[in-house]
This record gives C-alpha cells, sequence and structure tokens, in this order.
C-alpha cells in the first residue's frame, strides 16, 4: 500500500508475474521473458472506494479483500486482455463528503478506467453524479440502496448483485407463511435501510401481511435500548434491517431486553453475517434470515468452485483479523463484481474509456455461470437498470452457525425494472 491508500504497481505486478508462464499466442513463453513483457505493459488501472476507517471500517476491510483477491487471480492469468490491472484503493472514511473527494481524485488525477467498488449506500450515492459526468464506468460492489437502480439509476453504473426488492420477493411468502402475519420493522435510519424497509413493507403486504410500525435508529446509535423499549403490541415478528457493529448492537441488546423470546426475531442477512457471529453468540441463536451468500457448504454451495473460494478468503482474512473470521457477502459480492467487470472488459475489447460505450453495451444483459469466477452461482444483469438477479438462501441460526432453510432460484426474485436512464 502507498502512502496515500493506493496498492501500488509494482506491488500488483509482483503479484501478477508469481504465477510464472503463460501461453501467449501458440507459443509458451519462459516464466523470466513472459514477465518482462507483463511487466513492461501497460495496466488497466481500477479503482475501488472503500470505508477502511470511520464506522463502516470493519466491512470495508472485508470487502477490499474480495476485490484484491479477483485482481490476483486475473494478473496470474496473464490479465485482461493481455494487460495487467493496477488497483488503486482510496478510502472514504464512511462519510459521503470525503467519498466524493475520494472519486473525483481517483477519476482526475489517478486516471482510473473503471470503478469497483462502494460500500455505505449514502456514500455511492454521493458519488454517482462523478461517474456520470467524467463517463467512468462505476461497477458497485456493495451499496443495497434500491434508488441506485431505480429512481436513481445511471446508463455508467451497474450492480451484479441483488437488491432489496428482490430478496423481499423472495423472503415475504416464508415470512406470511411460516413465522407470521404481524410485523414491526426496525431499520438503520438512512438510505439502505430506509429503502429496505418500503421493499420489505410493500412485500409483506402483497403476501398477506400486515406492517404494525417502523422504528428508525441512527447509523452507529451504541444504546439502542431506549428506540426498542418503544417497540411494544401485539405483532408477531420484529424484523431488523442493520449490518456490521449495528447488527451486533440490536441482536444483543433486543435479546437482553427479551425481545426475541417474545417475538419472531428475522431480518436481512446482514444482521448475521459471519463477521457478527462471534459477537452475538447465543443471542443471535434461532434469527431468521436471507442472503445472498453464506459461508457453508449446504446444497447448492457444496461445489469446488465454492470450496476454493472460501478456503483462500479464509486464508486472507485471518492476516487482517487473527480471530479468523468466515468470508461474508462482501467478500463475496466485491470478488464477484470484479470478475463480472473481467468479462466485459473481454468481450467487449475494451482498453481504456474511450471504449466506456462498448464496455456498457457488454455488461448489459449479461450473463455470469457458476464457476470459479461466480461461486455463489448464475447471474443475469438485467439492461433495463443494469440490476442483477441471482439465486437467494433462507436462513437460520443454528448452534451458533448458518443454516440453509430454503433455497429461492433467481427466477423467482424477479422485479419489475423502475429505471429510465436519462
Amino acid at each position: 500500500m502507498s502512502e496515500r491508500g493506493q496498492i501500488t504497481r509494482r506491488r500488483v505486478l509482483e503479484s501478477a508475474i508469481a504465477g510464472g508462464a503463460v501461453a501467449l499466442g501458440s507459443a509458451i513463453v519462459a516464466p523470466t521473458v513472459w514477465r518482462h513483457a507483463f511487466a513492461q505493459t501497460k495496466a488497466f488501472r481500477i479503482g475501488s472506494l472503500q470505508p477502511l476507517s470511520g464506522g463502516a471500517a470493519a466491512g470495508g476491510k472485508t470487502a477490499l479483500v474480495g476485490v484484491q483477491m479477483a485482481v490476483e487471480r486475473i494478473n496470474k492469468s496473464g490479465g485482461i486482455n493481455g494487460r495487467p490491472v493496477e488497483l488503486i484503493v482510496a478510502d472514504d472514511e464512511s462519510k459521503p463528503d470525503v467519498g466524493r473527494r475520494k472519486i473525483e481524485k481517483l477519476v482526475e488525477e489517478d486516471n482510473i478506467d473503471v470503478h469497483v467498488g462502494g460500500f455505505l449506500s449514502n456514500v455511492c450515492l454521493a458519488c454517482s453524479p462523478v461517474f456520470e459526468e467524467s463517463k467512468v464506468l462505476n461497477m458497485i460492489s456493495v451499496c443495497l440502496d434500491t434508488t441506485l437502480t431505480t429512481s436513481k439509476c445511471s446508463r455508467y453504473s451497474f450492480r451484479p448483485f441483488d437488491y432489496a426488492p428482490a430478496q423481499a420477493v423472495a423472503f415475504a411468502p416464508y415470512l406470511i407463511n411460516k413465522l407470521g402475519k404481524k410485523w414491526h420493522i426496525a431499520y438503520a435510519d438512512y438510505a439502505w435501510g430506509q429503502s429496505t424497509r418500503d421493499a420489505y413493507a410493500e412485500e409483506i403486504k402483497k403476501a398477506g401481511g400486515e406492517i404494525v410500525g417502523t422504528t428508525g435508529i441512527p447509523l452507529n446509535t451504541a444504546d439502542m435500548t431506549p428506540f426498542l423499549s418503544k417497540i411494544t403490541g401485539d405483532f408477531d415478528g420484529l424484523f431488523g434491517i442493520f449490518f456490521g457493529k449495528d447488527g451486533v448492537t440490536i441482536g444483543n441488546q433486543a435479546a437482553d431486553l427479551g425481545m426475541t423470546k417474545k417475538y419472531k426475531w428475522a431480518g436481512d442477512g446482514a444482521l448475521a453475517e459471519s463477521t457478527n457471529l462471534p459477537a452475538l453468540g447465543a443471542k443471535i441463536e434461532g434469527f431468521v434470515g436471507i442472503n445472498r451468500y453464506l459461508p457453508v457448504f449446504d446444497g447448492p454451495l457444496n461445489t469446488e468452485a465454492h470450496k476454493k473460494f472460501y478456503n483462500d478468503a479464509v486464508a486472507r482474512l485471518k492476516q487482517i483479523d487473527p480471530s479468523g473470521p468466515l468470508p461474508d457477502r462482501y467478500v463475496q459480492s466485491n470478488f464477484e463484481a470484479m470478475n463480472a467487470l473481467k468479462l466485459a472488459m473481454q468481450k467487449s475489447g475494451f482498453q481504456g474509456r474511450a471504449d466506456t460505450p462498448k464496455l456498457i453495451a457488454a455488461l448489459e444483459g449479461l450473463e455470469m455461470k457458476e464457476g470459479d469466477d461466480f461461486p455463489q452461482g448464475d447471474k443475469l444483469l438485467r439492461k433495463e437498470d443494469h440490476q442483477a438477479f441471482l439465486r437467494e438462501f433462507i436462513f437460520d441460526i443454528h448452534d451458533g452457525k448458518h443454516r440453509i432453510l430454503d433455497t429461492v432460484p433467481k427466477e423467482k426474485t424477479m422485479f419489475p425494472p423502475a429505471c429510465k436512464f436519462a
């Protein structure tokens, strides 16, 4: 890492050439010759904005592991269109204004060719206009705010993973038929939490359920009991929409207040990510959630591709956290976002910013097949709104671990597009 928080070209190229010889044309070139030729080739400059400090730092650090994994694999296999990838990392400090300044620098001074990243939705929303103005393609890797691919969609931004409406379509019938009809929603009171609240409220009502109330709690609230103690009444389930340390806070404090015994306890899978489970302990037992990725080898996730991804991620995560956390959806989505970009860059013959229109065309309608690049499963990146659809896993926490209860195929997560590109 350079002093500016960037991975230097030398470091990336060193990792790129570590794999030895590759085929160039029809000849096998000796490792030393190939290393020299590859190192002299102009690298693609890929920017990645992540929250490496501030409130979302824990998630941002694991997210960065995912994109680094993908870049190293790409470089070891000969790069993209014969060129290595240089990853330039910037820290948004978990702040929208800082994030926008950092993106402007990546675009204007660092001259990135494309961007892969974005964690907090309010940061993604603040940065989106910069990609529009500079006509630089933005591959979102975590941000889940619904409006990013609906009312605030952009020709230059893509989301190669799920969003709240698709999750709600997949999960609402299970909630109503298996857990209860009346729900109170507690949510992180910012862009992602608000749009996710709205998506679930709509789908729960469509499934025959009822929302008896909602409670918004500001990000990074250390003591949520004043908010939680006001949630009372006759209803079946409490639905939580939180992530990171806020997920740990509500999980522990709702249990301490007896709420998770009184009501069915369910919510967005981010609340019970693998990285949160150690801090939640027994208090999260029985929680029911939905997620696109789980670090288990049950059912459809029992594949060689997933095992390779899992083992690589576990080793890398242990380097940044000695407790050895398991990979979560942030590692997965960053890894697969970079691989989706690679696929489209190869398909379009992308060589730089001037080819961005061709890259957009290659991404619209892109089908991603399950395998080493996409261990989570098949995906379709819809042309109309640049939103991907993929299978979802409904799970519970049993004996401190994720357990798959049901798998919802991507065809049953579809939600009508609501995007009109400017």
